[in-house]
């Protein structure tokens, strides 16, 4: 990964990201870490390679807390974790998803409960356990990973797009409720970003000509993309920016 800038402000700071030891996650964790930051992150498979890894890159390796954001209690103890190891977290970056493809007639309610499990309440309260702490500093940063697909209308998973509007409409009632406190809350859109779970699954040449077509910039969006958008929203860099959704894919959809 190619660092495109220095935000020296984040040297230091104590972030936490959940699903950071896979896909766009781990980037951000190796992009957090080249800028200095203390990171931790949670995940549900070992991620002991990737921090061995991390290490040997940066000369330090980020804090591994095994768990399932979808256990409340486990993701909220983790995030103390973080707290006592590395000092109050600072940014949290809600990264983790599942947009598992789904028809609305087989939908199952406890398949519906899983996926805004994951996709939407782990969100809110990974943000519900950090907060305090950046109360108590006066400062922090929350990003939520949103998504174009709730924009588009997109078919084909509808408990996931539901799920990415419900994250937009959370992440402007949070900046409102916490700005008094000097705490930013800003989303992130992405547009379709090609990782290996996407190129494995659903990125057939159809589908990647068809996406391309709609986007303004005819190049497909890479990880780094997302990893400077979210290192920016975290830095003072956009420190007047909040209960915002900035947008990364490439020109597809349009806001304001």
């Amino acid at each position: 990964m190619t660092q495109s800038a220095t935000f020296h402000d984040l040297k230091g700071k104590s972030v936490y990201i959940t699903g950071g030891g896979s896909g766009i996650g781990a980037s951000l964790t190796d992009g957090f870490l080249a800028q200095g930051a203390k990171v931790a992150f949670i995940g549900r498979s070992d991620a002991t390679d990737f921090v061995q890894e991390m290490e040997a890159k940066h000369g330090r390796p980020p804090l591994f807390i095994q768990g399932d954001i979808t256990d409340t209690a486990a993701l909220q103890d983790s995030i103390d974790k973080a707290a006592q190891i590395n000092g109050p977290v600072e940014v949290l970056v809600n990264n983790a998803a599942n947009d598992a493809r789904h028809t609305t007639a087989d939908l199952s309610p406890s398949e519906w409960d899983r996926l805004l499990d994951i996709n939407l309440k782990a969100y809110f309260f990974a943000a519900q356990a950090a907060l305090p702490g950046m109360q108590s500093t006066g400062a922090g940063s929350v990003i939520n990973f949103s998504s174009i697909s709730y924009m588009m209308g997109n078919a084909g998973y509808p408990a996931y797009v539901a799920a990415n509007g419900g994250i937009t409409a959370m992440t402007r009632a949070l900046a409102r409720e916490f700005g008094p406190d000097g705490i930013r809350v800003n989303a992130l859109a992405p547009g379709w970003v090609l990782t290996d779970k996407q190129m494995d699954k659903w990125a057939t040449p159809e589908a990647l000509a068809g996406h391309l077509e709609r986007q303004c910039l005819k190049t497909h969006l890479a990880p780094q993309d997302v990893v400077d958008a979210v290192l920016f929203l975290a830095s003072n860099t956009s420190r007047m920016m909040t209960g915002q959704c900035m947008v990364v894919d490439g020109g597809v959809v349009t806001t304001g």
